[in-house]
């Protein structure tokens, strides 16, 4: 699932942490993220956590930075809903 073989993974709460702060933005550079994150993170603790979170689907992951797009909206979720019955 990883690119690269790391010396130390995240825990959750770092997960979490990565987590809360892209869910308040549009698009930010990994390296201001590393700088404006609320504690200290290894590059590749934050690498790996990025790659995670791509994985699942909360992030787009680009050259011009990491995009949140998980929507947790319950409109949202209504609105797919009923296209879906529409087109099946």
């Amino acid at each position: 699932m990883f690119k690269q073989k790391a010396i130390h993974y995240p825990n959750l709460k770092t997960v979490l942490m990565i987590e809360a702060f892209l869910q308040k933005r549009k698009k930010i550079s990994k390296n201001e993220l590393m700088n404006k994150l609320p504690k200290k993170t290894m590059r590749q603790t934050l690498n790996i956590a990025l790659e995670y979170l791509e994985a699942s689907g909360k992030v787009f992951i680009s050259k011009k930075g990491v995009e949140w797009t998980f929507e947790d909206n319950k409109k949202f979720e209504k609105a797919l809903r009923k296209v879906a019955e529409d087109i099946f």
